[in-house]
């Protein structure tokens, strides 16, 4: 950087060229430090800087970093406390186990999949994910949202019976690994905060209304159309009621109801918080043992599982990875907002730190070896990792206990499920998703932001109504809208100075501050480029004209003759705004008006110099802090106003050193530094008594 100083206090507006007779008294500012055009330049290749500093990491990193890089188990692994964590990690993991068999087999049917492939996908991944992951508390797994997605889309395609069914779900595991482990190394993960979270929960509470209306079947008794949307559902619900069945009906709701009970035993007792994993499998033992004792034959069970563990085999039908890519990325987008999120959440308290792309990549991963082993996509869920959390899992040790249950029962309890009843999955599945339904968030959203509270309700309608990929798009697009257009209208304060102080803020929120006449100053909170640079020149064209009703301090003057531009919230500006700055100049300079501009930051001030703007304006025009722009433009104002009420003077004098000068040498009364920058008015006391000018600065200074 290149220590050139300038000193406002010695220029002169160029277009009152004609009034250069008239001085004005020095004042004290803090000098900006302005950049040359070599190291402004220079400054431009920060990518070679980047890719520096980049290569330098890597090779400081020493062989046990490399390990934990590749494998985030190793962190745990090697700092593991068998006499701490031992046994809250086997607690945890044989809860959550025990949770997650049923859980998997009722959501293989909300895919339209046979139970065991539920199991399967509770079997590998998890594996998979306690070597790859980065959180010790994710249980990972088949949940509800992907499940409906899957069977959404493949619906679509091929009948659920068929065979190619099944593999284009595996198919689907694949490709969604896949995107999830280049989104993870190109470190992509970022993309998904364009998503807000009132799309998220008005897309979640209208996909649980769906999965819950889906499995009615179960409970009605007779079959009902498989779609995502409501209309077709509540009609063929309607439509089939003649063929309504009493059993399964009363069945699945004595178990739903004993679910939800223990659920909430669980949440509002510590003693009992057991009670809150035991639900599931409850339902299934409680269902199980009613159809064995009494064989109604009204009641449809899960039929034959297969035994044994799953086989190595390589996902197939390739050709229908086209169609699949739409629901194969909105898989990928719903496992980052659901599976980061809460593992950044369970990270923050257990007093660990996680990498948002490192995790993308190990869900990647444990997706693309589950494929190899007949696994639908899975990602992390909700309810099971809250659970295991709160059953005091330390580490992925918990995890690898889940997937020794699921093996377990893979390889030696498929026969006793062949006696579960459908209605008992099916009231699983509802209590599940009867969580995701949040009206508490859009009676938050209502009281906070009723612009939020439009998104969810549009996201949440959409969904409902047009389905879940339409329902996605539109609460996007309507979110990145309200991003757009936030963005292209950003805010404009004009600042005042608060009383006693040199501090300047936005007049509408302190109506104590006051400004000065003849100078508008505003604040621009938000980056400049070419979406927002023409509604930023037709605010400021109004601030010329407009009074904003804040009290006036200083020389009166008929117009504006600075404007005063805050720059410290602008933390990006481009080539069309620069051009832009430049018109804008030359206009305020047509018509006599002079730009500042306060506290750039280093990029900014960068980029100002190389486009030459820094020297169109003037270097002495660039301020470190708002107070010395106004000191410099205000001593300007009050020698156009002395220069305006004495012209005869003025023109006699013309040659000779100014009077304003004269007049202040003539002051009476010392005012230090202090009192001055500390905004206290004060009286002037001289031969020429102006008590409506405010002092800035001692003369000694």
């Amino acid at each position: 950087m290149e220590n050139t100083y300038a000193s406002p206090s010695s220029g002169e507006l160029n277009s009152f060229n004609s009034m250069s007779g008239t001085t004005t008294r020095p004042v004290k500012i803090i000098p900006l430090q302005h950049p040359s055009t070599t190291t402004a330049t220079s400054s431009s290749s920060s990518f070679s800087g980047v890719l520096t500093r980049w290569s330098a990491k890597v090779k400081r990193m020493t062989w046990m970093e490399w390990i934990e890089f590749f494998l985030p188990c190793y962190r745990w692994i090697s700092t593991y406390r068998w006499r701490e964590y031992l046994q809250p990690d086997l607690m945890a993991g044989v809860t959550v186990g025990v949770m997650l068999v049923p859980q998997s087999m009722s959501y293989a049917k909300l895919a339209g999949l046979q139970p065991i492939y539920g199991l399967y996908s509770g079997f590998v991944p998890i594996f998979v994910y306690a070597l790859f992951g980065s959180s010790r508390q994710l249980a990972i797994g088949p949940v509800a949202l992907t499940s409906l997605l899957v069977s959404n889309v493949l619906g679509s395609i091929v009948d659920s019976s068929e065979a190619l069914y099944t593999e284009l779900a595996i198919l689907l595991a694949l490709m969604v690994g896949v995107f999830e482990c280049i989104m993870g190394i190109l470190r992509l993960g970022w993309l998904i905060r364009f998503i807000s979270h009132s799309v998220i929960s008005g897309f979640t509470t209208a996909s649980a209304i769906v999965i819950a209306l889906s499995q009615a079947k179960y409970f009605l008794g007779y079959d009902i159309t498989r779609s995502s949307k409501i209309i077709p559902l509540v009609k063929s619900i309607i439509s089939g009621a003649d063929k309504f069945s009493w059993p399964p009906f009363v069945m699945g709701s004595i178990i739903l109801a004993i679910i939800l009970t223990m659920k909430h035993l669980g949440k509002s007792r510590k003693c009992l918080r057991f009670l809150r994993a035991a639900g599931p499998l409850t339902a299934v033992v409680l269902g199980t043992t009613f159809v064995t004792i009494y064989h109604p034959s009204s009641i449809t069970l899960v039929g034959e599982i297969p035994q044994g563990l799953p086989k190595f085999s390589v996902p197939k039908e390739f050709g229908h990875i086209k169609s699949l890519i739409p629901t194969a990325m909105l898989i990928t987008g719903v496992a980052i907002l659901e599976s980061v999120g809460i593992a950044k959440a369970l990270a923050a308290k257990n007093g660990y730190e996680l990498d948002s792309n490192r995790e993308l990549f190990g869900l990647g991963v444990a997706n693309i070896f589950g494929s190899f082993f007949s696994a639908y996509p899975t990602t992390g869920s909700f309810s099971r990792s809250a659970v295991n959390h709160e059953s005091g899992a330390k580490t992925g040790l918990s995890g690898i206990i889940m997937g020794i249950i699921m093996g377990c029962a893979l390889q030696f309890l498929t026969p006793l499920f062949e006696y579960i009843p459908q209605c008992a999955l099916a009231a699983i599945v509802i209590s599940a998703v009867i969580g995701l339904v949040d009206y508490e968030e859009a009676t938050f959203l209502w009281r906070v932001d009723k612009r939020d509270f439009l998104l969810w309700t549009i996201t949440c309608i959409t969904t409902l109504f047009l389905g879940i990929e339409i329902g996605v798009l539109i609460g996007v697009g309507v979110s990145l809208a309200f991003v757009i257009h936030e963005s292209a209208n950003p805010h404009i304060a004009v600042l005042g100075r608060l009383p006693g102080t040199t501090v300047y803020r936005n007049s509408q929120q302190y109506p104590e501050a006051y400004t000065y006449n003849g100078i508008v100053i505003v604040r621009i909170d938000a980056p400049i480029y070419f979406a927002n640079i023409n509604y930023i020149k037709d605010r400021l064209r109004e601030y010329e004209i407009d009074n904003d009703g804040s009290t006036k301090h200083g020389p009166e003057v008929t117009r504006i003759h600075f404007v005063i531009i805050e720059m410290a919230p602008v933390t990006y500006i481009d080539s069309s705004a620069i051009q832009a700055l430049k018109d804008l100049h030359q206009e305020y300079k047509s018509r006599h008006i002079q730009i500042a501009i306060s506290n750039p930051n280093r990029e900014v001030l960068m980029t100002l110099a190389r486009s030459g703007v820094i020297d169109l304006i003037g270097k002495e025009w660039y301020f470190v802090r708002v107070h010395d722009a106004v000191q410099v433009c205000l001593q300007h104002v009050q020698s156009l106003n002395e220069s305006s009420k004495k012209p005869e003077r003025f023109l006699e004098n013309n040659n000779r050193p100014g009077r304003f000068q004269n007049l202040l040498k003539q002051r009476t009364e010392d005012y230090s530094i202090s009192q001055l920058e500390s905004g206290c008015p004060q009286n002037l006391t001289s031969s020429d008594d102006n008590t409506h000018i405010e002092p800035l600065l001692s003369r000694k200074s």
